[in-house]
């Protein structure tokens, strides 16, 4: 007999509206077998940033169709799945929510199990999906929301070793684009202009470097390219364009940096655990930036670690890892009844305490 599982996954906890079906069969690799995104970049250009109102209307007003599109791409049904997964949090609420009761609709209207699934867990979990990688490993889930250091021992299990206390990067490379008048998303951008920039011209702080634990902190980096921005303004009237991609370099240096000395720590920590086959792992928007993508493979070329990185397209949120996430939660029992909620926070560990506070909706991290 057969063992097949065929999972829609739908995901909407921030600006992307994306649908997507994967499959396994006894055992083999997971295939994707659809994975549709729409975007919102154009909604939000006008703001600086992601509205959560508009985000919220543009998930209620496209996940049919995203439904719809990746039925039609894999060459399937709603009655060819098995069950359906999505994001029940964390993120915008507005967004999390309209998917969180497109997928209640589907359930109810065809008695597909529904699954929630922590949105972090997709990323943490994408790269098992792409290559199919042993637990325990070392995972950077680094976005634009979140930035922790994990240890993934199981698709539900996870040990946080450290992470951001404020400002995540991918927020930090956002600002910086709004700074200094670059088109958002600030990620694709500050690293486009660092290319043409000299990243030794400003030196920027290296946060918590003198810490040794593997915490990171991001805020503090955006102010200091801020001020370093208007004293250039103030002797000079204004920006020439390498000064901007000078403050980009340099910005990016320090981001790189960073993240390569706090991963030398997580590593240590994790290669204490002995795995046998030692791995490290990064995902999430963030993992698209090809100097930390080259400064990790670096920190685990000297450790005598694995490393591995998704594709791009699968870095940034999509539902392709919602539905593997739910894969495999569904494999280990795990359903969902139709009052699922919508949750705003949803730590992945949840013994450790809280990085940056708790309130009446939970600890954010």
């Amino acid at each position: 007999m057969t063992d097949s599982l065929t999972i829609l996954g739908l995901e909407s906890s921030c600006d992307d509206t994306a649908a997507a079906v994967v499959r396994q069969t006894d055992g083999a690799p997971v295939e994707v077998l659809s994975s549709v995104v729409f975007g919102q970049t154009e909604l939000h250009s006008a703001y600086g940033g992601v509205v959560p109102e508009i985000a919220a209307r543009a998930h209620a007003e496209k996940l049919d169709i995203c439904v719809i599109e990746a039925l039609k791409e894999a060459g399937l049904t709603l009655k060819d799945m098995d069950a359906i997964a999505v994001t029940a949090g964390p993120g915008l609420i507005g967004g999390v929510m309209s998917g969180v009761m497109c997928a209640k609709g589907i359930s109810a209207a065809t008695g597909l199990p529904l699954i929630g699934v922590n949105h972090l867990a997709g990323h943490a979990l994408t790269p098992r999906l792409t290559d199919d990688i042993p637990f325990p490993y070392l995972m950077l889930l680094v976005s634009g929301g979140h930035c922790q250091y994990l240890i993934v021992r199981g698709p539900e299990e996870f040990t946080r070793l450290g992470g951001t206390i404020d400002d995540a990067p991918g927020e930090a490379f956002d600002k910086t684009a709004r700074l200094l008048g670059l088109p958002q998303p600030g990620g694709p951008s500050v690293q486009a202009e660092a290319e043409t920039g000299d990243p030794k011209r400003f030196r920027f702080p290296r946060p918590l470097l003198d810490r040794p634990d593997c915490n990171l902190s991001f805020s503090g980096l955006k102010t200091a390219l801020m001020r370093m921005r208007d004293q250039i303004v103030a002797e000079k009237g204004g920006l020439t364009r390498q000064d901007r991609a000078d403050l980009c370099a340099g910005f990016q240096a320090a981001v790189v940096d960073t993240l390569a000395e706090k991963t030398r720590r997580a590593l240590a920590l994790y290669m204490q655990e002995n795995p046998a086959t030692p791995t490290v792992a990064v995902a999430g928007g963030v993992a698209a930036n090809t100097a930390i993508r080259a400064a990790l493979q670096q920190v685990c070329a000297e450790a005598g670690a694995a490393f591995t990185a998704p594709p791009l397209r699968l870095c940034t949120d999509n539902a392709a890892m919602i539905a593997y996430a739910g894969l495999e939660r569904y494999r280990s029992g795990a359903r969902d009844g139709l009052d699922l909620s919508a949750r705003p926070r949803w730590p992945l560990d949840q013994t450790s305490p809280a990085l940056i506070g708790s309130g009446k909706k939970g600890a954010k991290a």
